[in-house]
């Protein structure tokens, strides 16, 4: 069942324009609870662009809180929520991009509009004079809401009781992130190591930012506050990954490092076509290499010796990098490589693990003695 949340937001400018600030909460509506505050340092900008700013920050917390929620906006700014409504045109191409942003974060689910007295908006007014005052973002987690996340979360070992292993080896996290979308990835084209090596299409480069804005949190805000903070990138060779790397690495201030057994597996003669291209041009390879452990595609890899290659990357990284926290930047297959190796699974695990473009899979390796999956395919963060 869906939640109903309340989004207060607003935003101020000392100067208009002028150095400023953006402040939102989002609010359970049922029970008055306070789920997140956030406040957000704008720069050099006007007071309706800071209220823009705090209205699409409240509303990217408030739906990955709940994708699904109805949410009810309340603001002091009559522009923005007439604007929003439909009541008021917008003539300013600043405010037209703001309402562009605020609208395709919505993308069509509910949300009422509402506007309230400043004296009833304290909160945000508060957060975003933080934000002012302060000169950077935060978005804060009640304590009690990460407490929950990490209620059954051991830093130190496997978390589970069930785990027969005495580990001693220290957690090595890994945070397995596909790269952005290319134009391969738009056409739903074979995209493979052996074939075309595509850069990020325009919508990839998005997608590399919110994931690195993502990653950034981990370890110090949000739902991924108890976990350890990532303190290095690696990634595949390819120029998808490569780029995806860079964008996360200047995020969070690390270096990249390129490991060539992250390498997408290769499709040989296949890669660039489609599925049905492929069926079409070879009928009976296609099929004899469907579920195989062992068939390849003409001049590409099979799953055997692919395999054997990401087992080979795992350890390379386990070996450099033992008992600190990782990004790699990988491809489809590598990621469902090492969840196939976390779980032990059979072959399947190599089709049945949706790894979507600038998703985020969290595992951590205990050496090769013990892991623990954290979650898989995390795309709260694309909107």
């Amino acid at each position: 069942m869906s939640r109903h949340l309340i989004i207060e937001a607003d935003g101020g400018s000392r100067g208009n324009p002028g150095p400023s600030g953006s402040g939102a909460v989002v609010i359970d509506a049922e029970t008055g609870e306070l789920l997140a505050e956030i406040s957000k340092f704008i720069g050099l900008a006007t007071n309706n662009v800071a209220e823009y700013n705090a209205l699409i920050a409240g509303l990217a917390e408030a739906f990955r809180i709940d994708p699904a929620a109805q949410i009810d906006v309340r603001m002091d700014s009559k522009l923005v929520i007439e604007q929003m409504a439909g009541g008021w045109k917008i003539k300013h191409p600043d405010m037209q991009q703001l309402a562009i942003e605020a609208h395709r974060v919505i993308a069509g689910r509910p949300v009422s509009w509402q506007w309230i007295p400043r004296e009833q908006n304290w909160r945000a007014d508060a957060l975003a004079n933080k934000a002012m005052d302060e000169g950077h973002d935060e978005i804060m987690i009640p304590a009690h809401t990460v407490a929950t996340v990490a209620t059954e979360f051991n830093h130190e070992k496997p978390s589970s009781l069930r785990s027969p292993v005495v580990v001693s080896e220290p957690a090595t996290t890994l945070y397995l992130v596909r790269h952005g979308r290319t134009a391969l990835t738009e056409a739903r084209r074979i995209s493979g190591g052996g074939g075309p090596d595509p850069e990020l299409s325009p919508a990839g480069v998005q997608d590399a930012q919110a994931a690195a804005h993502e990653i950034s949190t981990i370890g110090r805000q949000g739902a991924f506050a108890h976990l350890e903070s990532p303190v290095v990138v690696v990634c595949s060779p390819m120029q998808r990954t490569r780029q995806t790397a860079e964008i996360i690495a200047a995020q969070i201030g690390a270096s990249i490092e390129i490991i060539e057994e992250l390498r997408e597996i290769s499709f040989g003669d296949w890669d660039g076509l489609t599925n049905e291209e492929v069926r079409t041009r070879d009928h009976d390879a296609f099929a004899a290499w469907q579920g195989s452990w062992e068939a390849s595609p003409p001049n590409g890899e099979s799953l055997s010796v692919f395999d054997d290659r990401v087992k080979r990357a795992r350890s390379i990284i386990l070996d450099r990098h033992s008992g600190a926290s990782v990004v790699v930047v990988a491809h489809v297959m590598p990621i469902r490589g090492f969840v196939m190796q976390a779980l032990e699974a059979g072959t399947a695990a190599y089709w049945r693990t949706q790894i979507s473009p600038c998703s985020i899979t969290a595992i951590r390796f205990w050496g090769e003695e013990e892991a623990e999956v954290q979650f898989v395919n995390y795309t709260q963060h694309l909107g």
